[in-house]
């Protein structure tokens, strides 16, 4: 893979990174980064802190691997303390975000549980609050997705899983987290790029980061008048475990390769855009979705 620059002369972003496909491959869902090959970059070598976030105190849904851990790494070099939930079968990859984070000088609170649940999807959210005292950011990213044969074929405990997750997860966060949060606190929603150029073999993946950007904008509206920012962020495709945990091995050596750019991106190139997003320079956006797809048009 190579290397993206760090300072100096951009880099062509169509070399940045990997610019062929990956590997067939497949493992079951949670994925692990170690099961995916080869491994993202999350921007452990990479990422430059400036104290943008300093003081901060943030809860990322899904931050072990992927998206999740990239900006994981990226608020922790940025300032700011950082609790990371989890389903308890990727607790090598939370440890390994742990460790990243507290490389950074920073604290780190790992909060397993499956969020498809009521009950901990609320206690996820209070035991951050309680771990620091209050929460300035959270950033709401966990996601499920499957590749589909079609609408006959998805069975309704899959139906649940997905829309538990990414959609009944993050509004039992957020309401957990609003009453106590305070002027100048955000929250981020991790969209996609299905939310407006839906594939039909991800239907109910799609139909939920839809549903993401309604609740984003919505939301915006609701807590503007209390000082609170919602934001969205939609990435195209982006090389994570996720990915070959969606089913689609023979999708792989293509994937990403549709883009403008002709790559798939790497999750370290989301996290500029979650920082941006959080921090107080970006104090008049809200209800905005940033697109980091490659060129691909929402």
């Amino acid at each position: 893979m190579t290397e993206p620059q760090v300072g100096g002369i951009p880099r062509d972003p169509r070399k940045a990174y990997r610019s062929k496909g990956f590997p067939e491959q497949s493992t079951d869902q949670p994925a692990l980064t170690k099961e995916t090959r080869p491994k993202p970059d999350h921007g452990e070598e990479t990422y430059r802190g400036s104290g943008r976030l300093e003081g901060m105190r943030v809860l990322i849904t899904g931050g072990d691997s992927g998206i999740g851990r990239a900006v994981a790494i990226a608020y922790a070099r940025e300032g700011a303390d950082v609790a990371v939930s989890y389903v308890p079968v990727e607790e090598e990859d939370a440890r390994d975000t742990a460790s990243w984070i507290e490389k950074a000088g920073r604290r780190c609170v790992l909060l397993p549980g499956d969020g498809s649940q009521e009950q901990v999807a609320t206690k996820i959210v209070q035991d951050a609050i309680d771990a620091f005292g209050g929460l300035d950011v959270l950033v709401l990213n966990a996601a499920y997705q499957r590749d589909r044969d079609g609408l006959e074929q998805i069975a309704t405990e899959e139906m649940d899983r997905t829309f538990k997750t990414n959609l009944y997860f993050p509004m039992w966060s957020a309401r957990a987290a609003v009453p106590q949060m305070k002027p100048g606190a955000s929250i981020i929603v991790t969209a996609s790029i299905q939310a407006f150029q839906p594939s039909a073999r991800l239907l109910d993946y799609a139909m939920t980061k839809a549903a993401l950007v309604a609740f984003t904008k919505a939301l915006a509206e609701e807590l503007g008048p209390k000082g609170i920012r919602v934001n969205a962020v939609a990435p195209g495709p982006i090389w994570t475990p996720l990915i070959p945990g969606t089913d689609w091995p023979d999708k792989l050596p293509s994937f990403g390769q549709e883009t403008p750019l002709g790559r798939a991106g790497q999750p370290a190139e989301l996290a500029p855009a979650y920082v941006f997003l959080a921090t107080p320079e970006s104090s008049y956006v809200s209800g905005a979705v940033v697109p980091v797809t490659g060129g691909k048009h929402l």
